[in-house]
């Protein structure tokens, strides 16, 4: 936000001083809004997109130390400014207004020159708020996501998995686990360069996410390995998952490799725990690149697994059907 482009809001039952506040503003390049009472001033605020508020004291339906109260209320995880305007100039009534969350003050009859250096003062600190909330936002999507492929890294799984196999217990619903990996990803390292490896990753990562739902979680579980933790879904569910992801990746008009998946799921009398749950799936992925890759295998119970032949392309012709 550039302090010449914010939006302020000038909430004043009095006309005149509302007309020459907006001027004056104006004047400085700031966008004004204006509005007569407090119960308007939290309307506008509500709506999005100010950036600082000045608000009189005495004003109908709704007060200013009132406005103050429910604006900032509304802008909890936020900072925008209010600069209270009023006659009263005496400590208790500042000391009300602060408490009120009020960040500043501005006595009338107010000096231009005072009310432009107050306003520039507080747009200063918003921006300065603003770069540090922004940084910390950024500082935790890095520390959830892997920077190759912009999925969910090795830490955020566990955490989210816990949250995810907790959930399937308590509301004794289902939970699958995909693992993921790229077929023969170090034969290409080794032939096309570290480079064209990393492509590979990401482009196998982008096909995954548009595979799944919204409500999965797709994470970067090693080198060439991905999980998706699909909430909710079934036998059938995953199946049409994994088919549809080796469909999608032989319909690319250039796939530069396969992968295989195995596939478990909670509830099973095998799969009490978290940890069990992704045991399974490496054991139906290990299944998948022993009978030559390129597939899916799902775990299922008593240690059996389920192994059909590749679809489509992949599968070896048969003069029998």
């Amino acid at each position: 936000m550039s302090d010449k482009q914010a939006r302020v809001l000038v909430a004043d039952d009095n006309r005149l001083t509302r007309d020459r506040m907006s001027a004056i503003l104006r004047v400085q390049g700031y966008l004004v809004e204006t509005c007569e009472d407090g119960q308007q001033a939290v309307e506008l605020v509500g709506k999005g997109g100010i950036d600082l508020v000045l608000l009189d004291i005495m004003m109908p339906r709704l007060s200013g130390l009132d406005a103050c109260r429910i604006i900032k209320s509304l802008t909890a995880e936020a900072f925008l400014p209010v600069v209270l305007v009023t006659v009263k100039t005496d400590s208790q009534s500042r000391v009300e207004g602060l408490r009120f969350g009020a960040d500043d003050y501005i006595a009338k009859p107010f000096d231009e020159t005072e009310l432009c250096a107050r306003v520039e003062a507080m747009l200063r600190i918003k921006r300065l708020h603003d770069q540090v909330a922004e940084a910390k936002r950024r500082l935790e999507e890095a520390s959830e996501h892997d920077a190759l492929t912009g999925t969910y890294n090795y830490r955020h799984l566990h955490s989210r998995l816990s949250v995810e196999f907790k959930r399937a217990e308590r509301q004794q619903t289902t939970l699958a686990c995909a693992l993921l990996d790229i077929d023969s990803l170090q034969a290409i390292n080794d032939r096309q360069g570290q480079a064209a490896g990393d492509a590979l990753i990401r482009s196998v990562a982008d096909l995954i996410r548009r595979c799944v739902r919204e409500t999965d979680v797709v994470a970067r579980f090693g080198g060439d390995e991905f999980v998706i933790l699909m909430p909710g879904t079934h036998f059938a569910g995953s199946l049409a998952v994994a088919e549809r992801l080796l469909r999608e990746n032989q319909a690319r008009k250039a796939p530069v490799a396969t992968f295989s998946l195995g596939i478990a799921f909670y509830p099973s009398p095998d799969v009490r725990t978290k940890d069990a749950l992704l045991r399974a799936a490496d054991e139906a992925l290990f299944q998948a690149k022993q009978v030559g890759g390129n597939r899916f295998c799902i775990f299922q119970q008593q240690g059996h697994i389920y192994a059909p032949p590749p679809p489509g392309p992949w599968a070896d012709p048969d003069p029998k059907t």
